[in-house]
């Protein structure tokens, strides 16, 4: 039975019964739920610390007699060094608690990064201004320790916030698994949990309902919806012999099916451990802001134990030569380094959102003005995804189109096959008044007949012509990745119209584009080779892989990573999900299934081809804020560092703690504006090459 011909193994009556076996336990997938609840709670957490620190630092601000005297205002307060170190001690301690924590956590997996930075900074301003109220000669750092908790808490909500949406893929990959299933005994059948079935097990799935594992059939046919698993739009003939999958949709018939792999063997099961590996591995990468408080830190740290082992060698008094180490580690954290990231971030992922597209992993949407190699999943993403009407060709004088894509939508009006609905969708768009029809008879395996307007009038395929003698009517006009089907009027050939999966309009502009800009295109598709040639080659794309399963898809994607691609990759459909988790940059088509979109890094809501060449440019534009605020932000130590440490005491030159703070805030006021000037740069046009 060709592909032509499968379209007509159907019934005319659709029994919905999937809905009754939906996936209710929670065990697969707790821990990832788990995990979304904790963030939620993180971000209320640091919400919570900020507005608190907030609070207790405007008192510390009012009562610093450094403010003071740059404001030129005294106010004097008994025991106001008491109170100025009661309040810094519950802002370091309940403000600086996520930094504090953080240092430990990452000094124990020995990648000191932002936290340990911070940390590093509030633990010496504290310290060393603890040391001075109880005795010590010199000046306190206490409004700068309150000021950079609180910048560095609001950073890292803004962070947190903006790229909120922890990943729910895989409790959406476990629903998709029935719950319970069929099993037969003997003649009789009893319902158990998916998780009890064991390798030949025999299980019934009734019309409609999912197939709960992996199987074989030994008893009936129908047809199996597989999109979510291999991609391909049209369901797929099973009858005895055939192999289904375990969350895949049973269409009109009754199977029996012979268990061979369940619960972690399943098909599906490996699908979501293929997804879950992939994220964890790609959430390790450490961004740009880690990479450079890494190597603050291990600045802060030297030139701190530099300076005062200097000052101490030179014969100066201890007291000095501390005031000179901590004036350095506080000021090699600059408070324009916790907003340099963040402030860019929320700016790029709230533009983008409103131009589009959704970013839900910064790490990869930094990487995506690298790519070098764009990977298609053909269907819901060049195509439409739904099946249209491409042409109809009358083959008989006495009939126009107009007729006998009536007839045809007389006779498919009652079916719920995916060609029919193309069929009736044509119909609706010409505004074609659907005559009433009778005596339905269905053609198994060949087509379906009525009675319209007292002529039989049948929509076959071509198995029932040559069954029947009759001769195919043969025309160029037929693509070979169309289905085609043939209008009969009294048994005589008066019309075929072809349908397929229909390229969308956008596609076109997109893939050009991409090419301009020097990106590779390729199409990796579960369709067959010849609907992936006609898409590729109609489209000009680099090339195509034809047939590809999910675990093949990630295979592939892997394959080009090899070659030293940085490669992205669409997809709208369960069957993308390993390859897009995988993927440099993982795009999910808005229009496609919510587990596609959960497993991407960046995802198009409006399901446009054309916003992939946007967000290269998206890519390009927030990452070059992001070094230009880095840039600002440390240009201000590598002034500020050693006019601290006292290099330039010998000409009179020294950093006062004044000067420090008066340069600090200059340097977060320019980063600030620099990251809003991102707004003006930010605009669809095409991207520059």
């Amino acid at each position: 039975m060709n592909n032509q011909d499968k379209h007509h193994d159907h019934k005319h009556k659709k029994e919905t019964n999937h809905g009754n076996h939906e996936h209710k336990s929670h065990n697969h997938h707790h821990s990832n739920h788990d995990h979304t609840e904790h963030h939620k709670m993180m971000i209320k957490d640091f919400q919570k610390r900020f507005w608190i620190s907030l609070s207790l630092t405007v008192p510390i601000l009012v009562l610093s007699p450094l403010v003071q005297s740059i404001l030129n205002y005294t106010l004097e307060v008994p025991g106001d060094k008491w109170i100025l170190f009661a309040l810094s001690t519950v802002v370091f301690f309940y403000g600086g608690w996520p930094f504090l924590k953080g240092l430990f956590d990452e000094l124990k997996k020995r990648s000191p990064g932002m936290m340990t930075l911070i940390a590093v900074a509030i633990t010496v301003a504290f310290g060393y201004s603890t040391a001075t109220t109880f005795g010590l000669e010199g000046k306190t750092f206490f409004w700068e320790l309150a000021t950079l908790i609180d910048i560095m808490l609001l950073g890292h909500w803004i962070e947190m916030k903006s790229v909120v949406g922890a990943s729910q893929s895989l409790q959406k990959l476990a629903a998709l698994m029935p719950s319970a299933a069929h099993k037969l005994k003997g003649i009789d059948t009893e319902d158990v949990e998916i998780d009890s079935l064991k390798e030949d097990d025999k299980v019934l799935v009734k019309p409609g309902e999912k197939i709960p594992a992996d199987g074989i059939i030994f008893e009936g046919k129908s047809q199996v919806n597989e999109s979510m698993v291999t991609g391909e739009s049209k369901p797929q003939a099973k009858q005895k012999d055939d192999h289904v999958i375990g969350g895949t949709i049973n269409g009109n018939g009754s199977l029996k099916i012979k268990v061979e792999q369940a619960g972690e063997n399943a098909y599906l099961h490996k699908v979501i451990e293929m997804v879950r590996s992939a994220q964890a591995k790609k959430s390790k990468t450490q961004n740009l802001a880690d990479r450079i408080a890494f190597w603050l830190t291990i600045i802060a740290l030297t030139v701190g134990a530099g300076t005062l082992t200097t000052w101490l060698v030179l014969g100066k008094p201890f007291v000095f030569a501390l005031e000179r180490m901590a004036s350095v580690m506080v000021i090699t954290c600059p408070h324009a380094l916790g907003l340099a990231v963040p402030l860019v971030a929320a700016i790029s992922t709230s533009i983008s959102a409103q131009n589009g597209l959704l970013i839900r992993n910064r790490t990869a949407f930094e990487k995506s003005r690298k790519i070098t190699l764009l990977a298609f999943d053909k269907t819901g993403t060049l195509t439409e995804g739904t099946f249209g009407v491409n042409l109809i060709k009358p083959m008989d004088t006495n009939y126009k189109k107009e007729k006998v894509l009536e007839l045809a939508a007389a006779v498919e009006n009652h079916s719920d096959h995916p060609l029919a609905h193309g069929i009736l969708q044509k119909a609706k768009t010409e505004n074609i008044q659907i005559p009433e029809a009778k005596n339905f008879d269905s053609i198994t395996g060949k087509g379906i007949q009525a009675s319209v307007n007292n002529m039989a009038v049948a929509v076959v395929g071509p198995a029932y012509l040559k069954d029947n003698n009759i001769d195919i009517p043969q025309t160029e006009e037929i693509k070979d990745y169309e289905t085609v089907i043939y209008v009969l009027v009294d048994n005589k050939v008066i019309g075929l119209i072809t349908l397929a999966d229909k390229i969308r309009e956008e596609s076109y502009s997109a893939i050009e584009s991409l090419q301009a800009n020097g990106i590779k295109t390729y199409i990796i598709t579960g369709d067959n080779e010849n609907v992936a040639k006609s898409v590729s080659e109609e489209l000009k794309m680099n090339g195509y892989f034809a047939g590809i399963l999910p675990d093949q898809k990630q295979e592939k994607v892997k394959e080009l990573q090899s070659q030293g691609e940085v490669v992205a990759m669409t997809g709208d459909g369960i069957n993308d999900a390993p390859a897009l988790a995988t993927a440099d940059v993982g795009i999910a088509v808005g229009s496609g299934t919510d587990i596609a979109a959960e497993t991407a890094d960046i995802i198009l809501v409006n399901s446009n081809p054309n916003d992939i060449a946007a967000l290269i440019k998206f890519g390009k534009a927030t990452y070059t804020k992001m070094i230009q605020n880095f840039v600002w932000a440390t240009a201000y130590n590598v002034v500020a560092i050693p006019l601290a440490a006292g290099v330039l005491i010998s000409y009179g030159i020294l950093i006062n703690p004044a000067l420090g703070a008066l340069l600090m805030s200059l340097s977060t006021v320019i980063v600030a504006i620099n990251a809003q000037l991102l707004k003006r740069k930010l605009n669809l046009k095409p991207i520059n090459k």
